[in-house]
């Protein structure tokens, strides 16, 4: 894991596009730098093992910090200047970052477009919805929602709204899939 994160922190360093990452990256990323933490306080602090792996653990914490930022930044700069990012360079949890960026973006530009017009600012405050339309593909017992209510047991193909927090992470468990309404 090391290798594949030092090749995507360099790649990003030198473009500026956002490079493809896997879907998993991330999740990948952070369950390297657990085995990392793990390995680390099972070693006597005073040999060469755990020297280099601390120096491992310095090198991957910094790389890490910069491509994200790097790739929060430069994500952040299309976004402003109204040009798309690509879907298939970004992780699932940056589509979802981005998701949640964009309207307030979209505000931004409204409100300069009413002002350079000579038109009186209007912002429109969208609301966020508050539950999230499931399909399930696992069964799974019943959950107490974000809201403190019951909600299941449910089975393979059931559908339900659930609180948009209980919803992202049964998604991002792959246990349900959300259900787009129109």
């Amino acid at each position: 894991m090391y290798d594949e994160l030092y090749e995507a922190w360099t790649k990003e360093r030198e473009t500026k596009e956002v490079q493809v990452l896997l879907k998993d990256f991330y999740v990948k990323l952070a369950d390297y730098i657990k085995k990392m933490k793990e390995e680390s306080r099972m070693l006597d602090e005073k040999t060469v093992r755990a020297k280099l792996l601390r120096r491992e653990s310095n090198n991957v914490t910094k790389m890490v910090k910069e491509l994200i930022t790097l790739r929060y930044e430069k994500t952040l700069r299309k976004a402003i200047a109204g040009e798309i990012v690509a879907k298939d360079a970004l992780t699932g949890e940056e589509e979802e970052l981005l998701g949640e960026v964009s309207p307030s973006i979209e505000s931004y530009q409204t409100l300069l477009k009413d002002i350079l017009g000579g038109r009186s600012p209007r912002i429109e405050v969208k609301e966020r919805p508050e539950t999230m339309i499931l399909r399930f593909i696992q069964e799974i017992p019943a959950i107490i929602g974000a809201d403190m209510k019951a909600y299941g047991p449910f089975k393979p193909e059931d559908i339900a709204s659930l609180p948009v927090e209980n919803a992202r992470i049964l998604i991002k468990q792959s246990v349900a899939v959300e259900v787009e309404a129109k």
